[in-house]
């Protein structure tokens, strides 16, 4: 198995940090980790995800065998995503970090207010 070094120009596992760092990629895979959806429950309980930026996240996570689509053969169709075992080795993660964004919001905002302030004032000077 060859080894791997993110730090690498070259490296494969860039893509996948890239396609992780994705918040629409994030919550999907945050959401499923409790059942399975069909596409518009999704789309619903992630506010502010439009259609297609649902659509070729998914299709992207479904490539990377992170999620897995599961059509049923119901008049209409039916579609469900679901984590595969792969998507669950980082749902512990996906967790720590939207309980860790949610707990330090109000410390980042207030740092971001700080840094606006300072830098506003060293721009009008």
């Amino acid at each position: 198995m060859p080894e791997f070094n993110v730090y690498s120009r070259g490296c494969p596992a860039r893509m996948v940090l890239d396609r992780l760092s994705n918040k629409w990629s994030l919550l999907i895979l945050d959401r499923l980790a409790c059942e399975p959806v069909r596409f518009n429950q999704l789309r619903r309980d992630i506010d502010g995800v439009s259609q297609k930026v649902l659509s070729q996240t998914l299709k992207h996570l479904e490539r990377d065998g992170m999620i897995r689509r599961q059509v049923f053969a119901t008049v209409p169709v039916t579609v469900e995503y679901s984590i595969t075992m792969l998507g669950k080795t980082l749902v512990k993660t996906v967790h720590e970090l939207t309980h860790w964004a949610e707990s330090n919001i109000d410390e980042v905002m207030l740092a971001q207010q700080r840094y606006d302030e300072l830098n506003s004032a060293s721009t009008a000077a």
